[in-house]
């Protein structure tokens, strides 16, 4: 049995008065944190496993999913940013598949990666900042509430 490559990282709470920007997005911070630290230490076979069936739902499905939803929810629809869509044509709204070549390191990785990204991309945005994307007209503060 060989341990993934993931370490926990310290978890901050938001502050309990802070504006609404910061409440919002340190709980976000506080909840993205979470997702790290609840994979943190598990084989390869814990992170693949389904431990409560009939659902296939598994932890590291769950990071790759949180990924792509960071991406879409953040870059491509609120920021209007031309980045490869993260799920297949044939599951468009974001299951929770795994490919082959995947690593629990490597999914917490992209996953981090894709967090900071979100983070540059709200950056001194107004809370009541619109969608970018076609079609959409949900504010920031939508989808800080949401995710």
């Amino acid at each position: 049995m060989s341990y993934a490559d993931v370490s926990p990282v310290p978890r901050q709470r938001p502050v309990e008065d802070g504006t609404e920007s910061e409440t919002l997005t340190g709980l976000l911070d506080f909840l993205r944190a979470t997702v790290v630290n609840k994979v943190a230490g598990l084989t390869w076979e814990q992170a693949v496993s389904t431990p409560v069936p009939p659902s296939t739902l598994t932890p590291a499905g769950v990071v790759k999913h949180l990924t792509g939803v960071e991406r879409f929810w953040f870059s491509i629809d609120f920021a209007g940013a031309d980045l490869p869509w993260p799920w297949p044509e044939n599951d468009p709204h974001g299951g929770f598949p795994l490919d082959p070549g995947d690593t629990l390191a490597g999914l917490v990785e992209e996953y981090v990666a894709e967090c900071e990204r979100s983070r540059q991309v709200i950056a001194g945005c107004s809370l009541d900042g619109r969608a970018q994307g076609p079609d959409l007209d949900f504010t920031l503060r939508y989808a800080l509430a949401h995710m």
